[in-house]
């Protein structure tokens, strides 16, 4: 599985191959920072839009400037691990910027897919694929699934039980 979790300049010439091939790539990016049953649902679906999918994963210094210094839970290589373990995932990078439009500038994904949620909300990566043509999709997700709602529980927990 470690195989799977491959540097921006091999991640541009897997996806330049699998083109070549007539394959369409996918891509979508976030921070899993404690795999739930919301992120594995969106990730298989994210898989079905087209024949690979590539997982931009946050890096820990990205988690901490979007999410707090008491994220991430789980260190990125850990969190690569995971992601690159499960059956819908093809590739996973990590990226260090806030959003992931420096790689899909680069490797130009044909679909980008972001949850439900951001549906009719202006992103940063529509910028990025109407340059090229590629297109944003939107799959569900799952309500209540979240890691900020496993972490709250947890710190519930250990509230009621002190």
């Amino acid at each position: 599985m470690t195989n799977k979790i491959i540097a921006l300049d091999e991640l541009e010439k897997v996806i330049r191959d699998a083109k070549e091939q007539g394959k369409t790539v996918v891509s979508t990016s976030g921070c899993f920072d404690i795999l739930h049953a919301g992120h594995v649902t969106y990730l298989k679906e994210a898989r079905a839009k087209g024949d690979i999918l590539v997982v931009l994963l946050n890096s820990d210094s990205s988690v901490r400037a979007l999410k707090g210094r008491e994220r991430p839970i789980v260190p990125e290589t850990e969190r690569a691990i995971v992601i690159a373990g499960l059956e819908s995932v093809s590739y996973v990078c990590i990226f260090s910027d806030r959003t992931p439009c420096g790689i899909i500038d680069r490797v130009k994904p044909d679909i980008v897919v972001k949850g439900g949620d951001y549906k009719g909300k202006q992103i940063p990566e529509m910028d990025s694929v109407a340059v090229y043509g590629g297109k944003v999709e939107y799959v569900n997700v799952v309500d209540g699934c979240s890691t900020t709602n496993i972490v709250e529980k947890i710190r519930m927990t250990i509230k009621e039980l002190s």
